[in-house]
């Protein structure tokens, strides 16, 4: 999700008022794509701040090209920063084989992340590197840089449209990875046009070529104003395989803090 900094009201109240002056606009003084995208991820953005902290239960399940499947359960917990990227904490509780693997995410809102796992086969914290954060996270179709929250400044934008998608109008935005080192040239994201919710995100290989479709499939509102879907399917087009998220056990603002998001505690997680 687009999580950022709470702002105070009258930064909301601005944000929204540019947004409906830049969608409003006659024609004879229509804002430019790349200022319409921007309004569109900004806005997206508002409408998911100031939910503090949530924790939530996984199950991954991975096929590959001839439908042939395994499972794993996981246990996340994720903490809003201000000023700065969300940070993410992940623990595999099964199969065994992946029992007590971990894995740590320090999103910033410019610059290279900070990410690590911790293998307990190994006993060891290996921290990720820039350039290897295009690799597949666990043999999954979900790279590292898909497990960082999407902070705005990250990308430059352009607004492509309207499209429906599964039923739904939404607003077709292009964002590129302003990181030279991304796994990605482009994004192409759909958010719905009512809530801002990402419906579905396309993405592009270095090459531009049509790699990877993530869809959004059975929201839920939480606190009365934060949504979170309820699945999540990642299809890699080039290999035919396929990594399905089935997230329940939502839980806000349950008090965790930035200790609960140390390198110390990858070696604790259980």
């Amino acid at each position: 999700m687009l999580n950022r900094p709470l702002p105070n009201q009258a930064l909301a109240s601005a944000a929204w008022t540019g947004l409906a002056f830049l969608l409003a606009s006659p024609s004879h003084a229509s804002p430019s794509p790349e200022a319409r995208g921007l309004a569109i991820a900004k806005e997206a953005d508002r409408r998911d701040v100031g939910f503090g902290d949530h924790t939530a239960r996984v199950q991954m399940i991975l096929r590959n090209r001839h439908g042939q499947e395994s499972r794993r359960d996981l246990r996340l917990r994720t903490l809003e920063v201000r000023d700065d990227g969300d940070k993410l904490f992940v623990v595999f509780d099964q199969p065994r084989d992946v029992r007590g693997t971990a894995f740590l995410s320090h999103t910033h809102s410019q610059g290279a992340d900070d990410q690590w796992l911790f293998l307990p086969a190994l006993r060891r914290v290996k921290r990720i590197a820039s350039h290897n954060k295009s690799g597949p996270f666990v043999g999954s179709e979900f790279a590292y840089e898909d497990l960082a929250s999407q902070e705005v400044d990250k990308y430059r934008y352009r607004y492509l449209g309207k499209e429906e998608v599964a039923g739904q109008r939404a607003f077709m935005i292009e964002r590129k990875p302003i990181d030279q080192r991304s796994g990605y040239a482009r994004q192409i994201a759909y958010l719905d046009t009512e809530h801002y919710r990402p419906l579905k995100v396309v993405f592009f290989d270095r090459g531009n070529r049509k790699l990877k479709t993530l869809t959004y499939e059975r929201y839920q509102q939480y606190l009365g104003q934060y949504w979170r879907a309820d699945r999540m399917h990642m299809e890699n087009h080039q290999t035919g395989k396929t990594t399905e998220l089935l997230w329940s056990k939502y839980r806000f603002r349950t008090g965790l803090e930035r200790g609960d998001f140390e390198q110390a505690a990858l070696r604790r997680a259980r």
